[in-house]
This record gives C-alpha cells, sequence and structure tokens, in this order.
C-alpha cells in the first residue's frame, strides 16, 4: 500500500528508488509533490524553461503499473529526471535557451532520452540553458537566468546551467547536461552537486544540438557520487548515429564505490590548476587533499608544462566549431540571437584554418602529457572553479589582484579536459564563509569514469557531506 511520505524530495536516487521498488512511494505521488515544488520555486530561480506535466504524470502511472506487476527496469524506474534543453526530446519542445528555437518541437528523441525512457525514467521538464551553451554564467537565456539558490543573486554557472539549480533545489532528482568546455562540472561546482563529464564519445550525443563537434560531451548531473553513477550506467553506450561515439565494454560504473582508496595515488598539479585561485577556494582544496591524506591516499606533486597552452587550443578548436553550427543563424537571424553569444560568434569567425590546426597539434601533446602523469597517479585532484559563483551579470573578477574576464575564469580549470577528452568529475567540497558552494575536480585516464567514482564516494563519506534537506530549506 502506497503511502504519502512528507520526505520524499529529500531522497536521493537509490534511496527513492528503493522505496519506489517496495512500494512504499507513489512514482504518482512523486511526480505530483515535484509539480507542486516546481510551481512555487521555479519563477524564483528559473530552472526550467519547460515543464512537461502531463507526459510526467502519464509515464508516473505507466511506471507504477509495472512496478505493481513486478516488472522492475531498475534504478531509474519511476524517478523524475530533467533535461537540459539542448536535448531533443520529440513533441516536447526544445529552445537552446534561444529565440531563434522558441517554438521548436523535435519530431525524435535524443538517444540518451531513449536510454532513460527503456529504463522507465520520468522526464519531467526542459532546463534552463545559457543560449545555444556558448557561455559558462548561465545568466544568458532568452527565457531568463537561471539563478543560484544558494543566494539568488549569484550565477549558477552554465551552459547547463538550469540542471544545477533543479537538482540542488530538489525539482528533479538527477538531470542531463552537456559539457564542452565546462558546462556540466561548472554548475555543478556553484550549486554544489555531483557532475561527470565522461570520457569523450562514452554517452551518445545524437540528437543533442551540437556547439563544438570534438568537444561536446553528455553527461548526469546528481545529489550523491552513486546517483551519478548509476545514471551513466543507463546513458554509457556504442551508438553508430554518433559519428564520435566510443565503442566499449558495458560496466558497472558504481563498481568500486565503498572500497577503500588506501595505497592510491593522488596527483596534485604544481602549477596551472592551482594558480590564481580566491583564498577559500584554495583552503577548501588544501583541506580536500588533507581529507585523502588521511584516507591513506598518497599525495603527489606533478608537472604538466603543456596546460599553459591548452586554454588558447581549446578557445581556437570551440571558435572554429561553433561558428560553423551557426554560420546560417548568422546570416539569416543575427537579430534574434543574445548581444552577447552574438558577438562571441562573431569573433568566432575570426579564428584561422591554421589556428584550429596548431590547436589539434597542442591537443594532441595535451593527451600525451597526461598519459604520462597517468602511468604515476590514479587520479589528479583540482579546484573545479578557482573562484566563488560570481553575481549574476557581473563579467570581471579581481583574484589575488589581477583582472580576469569572468567567462574566462570559470573556463579555466575545465577546458583542458575538454580539448582531452579525459573524464573528469566535480565533487562538492565545502562552502565560502558567504555559503556559497565549492567544488572539487577528479580526473582520470580515458575510460575510468569507475576509479573518479571510488574516489568521490571516499571523500563525500569522510567529508560527511550535509543531508539534502538543507538544500531543500534554503533553495
Amino acid at each position: 500500500m502506497y503511502v504519502i511520505n512528507s520526505d520524499i524530495l529529500q531522497l536521493d536516487i537509490y534511496n527513492l528508488s528503493c522505496k519506489i521498488r517496495n512500494k512504499e512511494i507513489s512514482p504518482v505521488e512523486i511526480v505530483k509533490q515535484l509539480l507542486k515544488r516546481i510551481e512555487e520555486i521555479n519563477p524564483s530561480i528559473q530552472a526550467f524553461i519547460t515543464v512537461a506535466s502531463e507526459e510526467a504524470i502519464a509515464s508516473a502511472k505507466k511506471a507504477e503499473t509495472e512496478i505493481g506487476r513486478g516488472e522492475w527496469k531498475g534504478y531509474l524506474h519511476g524517478v523524475p529526471i530533467g533535461l537540459k534543453d539542448l536535448i531533443y526530446t520529440k513533441g516536447i519542445r526544445t529552445t537552446m535557451g534561444s529565440k531563434i528555437y522558441h517554438h521548436f518541437v523535435p519530431d525524435f528523441d535524443a538517444t540518451v532520452v531513449q536510454k532513460l525512457k527503456n529504463a522507465g525514467a520520468i522526464l519531467i521538464g526542459k532546463l534552463n540553458t545559457h543560449e545555444f551553451a556558448y557561455g559558462p554564467t548561465g545568466d544568458v537565456s532568452f527565457f531568463g537566468p537561471a539563478r543560484n539558490p544558494y543566494n539568488t543573486n549569484h550565477m549558477s554557472g552554465g551552459s547547463s546551467s538550469g540542471s544545477g539549480v533543479a537538482v540542488a533545489s530538489a525539482l528533479c532528482f538527477g538531470a542531463l547536461g552537456t559539457d564542452t568546455g565546462g558546462s556540466i562540472r561548472i554548475p555543478s561546482s556553484a550549486c554544489g552537486i555531483v557532475g561527470m563529464k565522461p570520457t569523450f564519445g562514452r554517452v551518445s550525443k545524437h540528437g543533442v544540438y551540437p556547439l563544438g563537434y570534438t568537444l561536446d560531451h553528455v553527461g548526469p548531473m546528481t545529489r550523491t557520487i552513486k546517483d551519478n553513477a548509476l545514471l551513466l550506467n543507463v546513458l554509457a553506450g556504442y551508438d553508430p548515429q554518433d559519428p564520435y561515439s566510443r565503442k566499449s565494454e558495458n560496466e558497472d560504473f558504481s563498481r568500486y564505490i565503498g572500497d577503500s582508496v588506501k595505497g592510491r595515488v593522488i596527483g596534485v598539479p604544481s602549477s596551472f590548476y592551482f594558480d590564481c585561485l580566491e583564498d577559500e577556494v584554495r583552503e577548501r582544496m588544501k583541506e580536500a587533499v588533507a581529507m585523502f591524506q588521511e584516507m591513506g591516499a598518497q599525495c603527489k606533486p606533478v608537472d604538466i608544462p603543456i596546460l599553459s597552452r591548452t586554454s588558447w587550443a581549446q578557445l581556437k578548436t570551440l571558435q572554429s566549431e561553433a561558428y560553423d553550427v551557426h554560420e546560417e543563424h548568422l546570416k539569416q537571424e543575427s537579430g534574434n540571437f543574445h548581444p552577447e553569444v552574438l558577438e562571441r560568434l562573431r569573433l568566432s569567425a575570426e579564428a584561422k584554418g591554421h589556428e584550429y590546426v596548431q590547436a589539434q597539434t597542442i591537443r594532441r601533446q595535451a593527451l600525451e602529457s597526461f598519459e604520462k602523469i597517468f602511468e604515476h597517479v590514479d587520479v589528479l585532484v583540482t579546484p573545479t572553479l578557482p573562484i566563488l559563483p560570481p553575481k549574476i551579470g557581473q563579467r570581471e573578477i579581481k583574484i589575488q589582484g589581477q583582472t580576469e574576464q569572468v567567462r574566462a575564469a570559470l573556463l579555466r580549470l575545465t577546458g583542458p579536459t575538454n580539448l582531452t577528452g579525459l573524464p573528469s568529475l566535480s565533487v562538492p567540497c565545502g562552502f565560502s564563509a558567504t555559503g556559497l558552494p565549492i567544488g572539487m575536480q577528479l580526473i582520470s585516464r580515458p575510460l575510468n569514469e569507475a576509479i573518479l567514482y571510488q574516489f568521490g564516494a571516499a571523500f563525500e563519506d569522510e567529508a560527511g557531506i550535509p543531508s539534502l534537506k538543507w538544500k531543500i530549506e534554503t533553495a
């Protein structure tokens, strides 16, 4: 017999799923509570662009019937998930956060959407995004800025802004984002949640509006490490419809969660990642490294000189590919772009062919440098962001007395693993004195997501990340 549980919204995916499977909680009741909360909370934080109320209720009824017959499909069955509004959904509008696609309704589902549906997940709506995903701030969208739930005057980070806000605010139990220069990890750090950019090609991009063909990734954003691994279990897999899809063995990404990191080796970069950080970010990172050492991990300084060139290579690659994506839009509908995105695209048109070639040389050299480091360490630990989430509309920031563009600062530490395609995980690692979240980034060799989850879960357990109750109360 199903009962109404007022604490439903505090549950993570794993525990929610167990209660659904045991018929302690009704998927229909879960969806109704979420829809009510979205109606109450979303106007102040603007996480959702489109709420798929009717579709979600219908999916919840179907899931409830299937589970009642003993046809449980797995941990996502009956669980509401949100989608960044770059991901095509058949019959539900997909706007890319832009006036240009304000009324666009796809006639097919993206591969990741098909996978979620096959797993019995409930798609509750489409989440705000920086227009066309071309920006890390999350405050440039035709539908208004997604606001940080810890302080609505501050950025959520982007471009998967709505995904970060919705998960942190208990408007859905997990979400999908995309990441071209940091767009999963940046809002995950800024909103205090877990975000994985998998190995390039690990998750299909078919049916996901592109920004940079060789830089784009799709990945999960969740409240906990285990939830993230469970979601990646469903998303990962080869897709012949994606020319960049990578063939690899099926695996359970949660298989090392709970294993000790004692004896494992963590690389701590001696430059680049720890250059020019805000003081509170540096302090939280020192504490995180010390915590890994207390758990028995060996921490080893490493040097990756090529990193000083990766930001330029990332920029030139992105500019060239983004301009190709939007060339026709610029010719026909330039007046419908947000001015800031239009400016970036016009600058992108100035990227030269030889610069793109040079960038690919740096890309290869960077990947080779990382691979040499991973012969001696299991993971690298770095800050996700060098700064706290800036205020909405802020475009310059001073770090250690130096003025830097906010956009460049937000992208600085996440871009290298888009260029190289390496898996990267952002994990909450504390707060500022003003209560803004701070994230830690874990990086490893290709196809090594399970090891990242092992380290992330060990840290999550040891740090005693606060329960979800405070996220709901402060949203």
